[in-house]
């Protein structure tokens, strides 16, 4: 009997004195019990999931805090676990629904720090990412019932991730499992196949945990107790993974080295109205170089053979406003080295447009050869369909102009070095790196602008991409950002100077110059094909071996 049936209200309507009861629909039993109402049955289908949803809304916020920056790693194994235990032998509804209530958790926790936007953003974004994950979770529910279930499920994890970092307008990559695991065991994987590998490894070993967790659980029924040998295997094999990263070589040896000074100028206020008056980040970034310079002179420090600038360090256009420029050129001439110069510059033919560009401006030769940043942020930095979105969403009014692509890597010889140029967000796109060291870069620089997200844990999120990438192309990583986090990373992925958020610094480094490409480098984006591929392919599989298991069920029972 279907729970919450009223057939004992019908049965007791049939002797009612008041009449008999009107005749069963045409080819319906009239004996038959009634079906409960749609709300009746949708409230007992409420009761029966909330334990589940629940569960999966705590593993969805562990995931979230083993990202920075909380930096709790372990519990992205753990995240992983539940969710696939969630879903195991559950249709691909039921998955989809356990995929949705652990995503937006997840993704509320991660990004938070938009909340400087507004909170609807954070909410907006959060729901949208989450929808892969939706499609994710069904894939895992369908291939949790074929052999070698975890397996699927980790190239599933590459497929979602792959999915989220094109779809749409360009993807956004926040919340790759490879970036909660920046200082963890399987860190090294990512000299081999890249951030995807590293994703593939944390999610591999944690449908492995699952399996375990559930080969314990199925020994509390009388048995044979050989029925422990598949959960001790698969403990086992997760550890070996685990593991396995310690003895993948991270290559840091050097062919020579240059030094550099980083300048973090500051910013008047963190949010979405960090400019302040104009000419205010210029002349700090300036000032700061200044003093760099008087320290040099005064033999209290080395001299740099090149100073980076970060992202939006030149407040105005210097080729419209000529204060800016000879502000620049005082600065630059005052150090006596070039110097990487952020700034945003007016699109020379397209009013409205402007290049978010690294320039580099050498003492004697004033600017020369730039960068323009390839990848803007969609709705940040550029608004799609402005024309009729402008007129729903009037918070779209303080994007007032669209940002250019370039359409060049930002390979860039600055003084004695060839450094690899990514701006901001960038960072996070695994092809635009590769593509950046695949054309020469012996260092990789990221200049960027987090003063809107400042101490909201963005800053930390981004920092963590740079550990990866430094690994992931043995490069030295140099971050320099406005208000912080500016940083020095070698290529091993370990922090080795920093400047903290809203503190105005010089970090004076010298960093290895490689030429040694990584096996991840020469592969490229095959693995991250490969095994989305393949989780795709077992959907595929576990369907068709769903469709000819019920074929069979339903020809038994004829």
């Amino acid at each position: 009997m279907p729970s919450g049936s009223d057939t004992t209200e019908a049965a007791a309507g049939d002797n009612a004195a008041d009449g008999p009861v009107p005749p069963a629909a045409p080819g319906s039993s009239p004996d038959a019990p009634r079906r409960p109402g749609r709300l009746r049955r949708l409230a007992a289908l409420a009761r029966r999931e909330a334990p589940r949803t629940l569960l999966a809304v705590v593993s969805g916020v562990a995931l979230g805090l083993s990202f920075p920056p909380y930096d709790l790693w372990p519990l992205s194994l753990v995240a992983v676990a539940a969710l696939a235990l969630l879903v195991r032998g559950r249709t691909a509804g039921q998955g989809a629904w356990s995929g949705f209530a652990f995503a937006v958790p997840f993704f509320l926790i991660l990004l938070k720090w938009l909340h400087v936007v507004g909170w609807d953003a954070v909410v907006g974004l959060s729901i949208a990412e989450a929808l892969f994950v939706v499609l994710m979770g069904a894939g895992l529910a369908l291939t949790s019932r074929l052999p070698a279930w975890p397996l699927w499920g980790a190239c599933l994890w590459v497929a979602q991730e792959w999915a989220r970092d094109r779809l749409p307008f360009g993807g956004f990559p926040w919340g790759r499992l490879a970036f909660a695991n920046t200082g963890s065991p399987f860190t090294p994987l990512a000299a081999l196949g890249g951030a995807p590998l590293v994703t593939f490894a944390v999610a591999l070993t944690g449908g492995l945990l699952a399996a375990c967790a559930a080969g314990l659980w199925g020994l509390r029924r009388p048995g044979s107790p050989n029925r422990a040998l598949p959960a001790i295997e698969a403990f086992g094999l997760a550890a070996v993974i685990t593991a396995a990263g310690v003895l993948v070589p991270v290559p840091t040896k050097a062919d020579d080295t240059v030094d550099i000074a980083v300048v973090q100028g500051n910013v008047q206020q963190a949010g979405m109205d960090f400019l302040g008056r104009p000419m205010k980040i210029l002349d700090n970034h300036a000032t700061a170089t200044e003093k760099l310079a008087a320290d040099v002179r005064a033999g209290r420090v080395k001299k740099p053979d090149l100073v980076i600038w970060p992202e939006n360090s030149s407040d105005l256009d210097p080729f419209q406003y000529p204060q800016a420029y000879d502000r620049i050129d005082e600065a630059v001439k005052d150090i006596g080295v070039p110097v990487l110069v952020g700034a945003l510059i007016d699109h020379p033919s397209k009013k409205g447009y402007v290049f978010n560009e690294g320039i580099v401006w050498d003492p004697k030769k004033g600017p020369g050869a730039s960068y323009t940043k390839q990848h803007p942020v969609p709705f940040g930095e550029y608004v799609p369909f402005r024309a009729q979105l402008s007129k729903i969403i009037t918070r779209f009014q303080r994007v007032p102009r669209d940002f250019y692509p370039g359409d060049h890597t930002g390979v860039l010889n600055i003084g004695p070095a060839k450094l690899g140029d990514v701006i901001c967000f960038e960072v996070a796109y695994d092809e635009i790196v590769h593509d950046t060291v695949d054309a020469g870069a012996r260092a990789l620089v990221v200049q960027t602008n987090n003063a809107t997200y400042g101490r909201t844990g963005q800053p930390e999120q981004q920092l963590a991409m740079s550990k990866l990438r430094a690994v992931e192309h043995g490069r030295a990583v140099v971050t320099a950002a406005t208000s912080g986090i500016s940083a020095v990373v070698a290529p091993n992925g370990t922090v080795t100077h920093q400047i903290p958020e809203f503190t105005q610094g010089v970090v004076s480094a010298s960093i290895p110059l490689r030429d040694e490409t990584t096996l991840a480098d020469r592969v490229g984006a095959a693995p991250e094909w490969t095994l989305a591929i393949v989780g795709l392919l077992s959907c595929a599989a576990a369907t068709v071996i769903g469709r000819r298991g019920r074929s069979k069920s339903e020809k038994g029972q004829l």
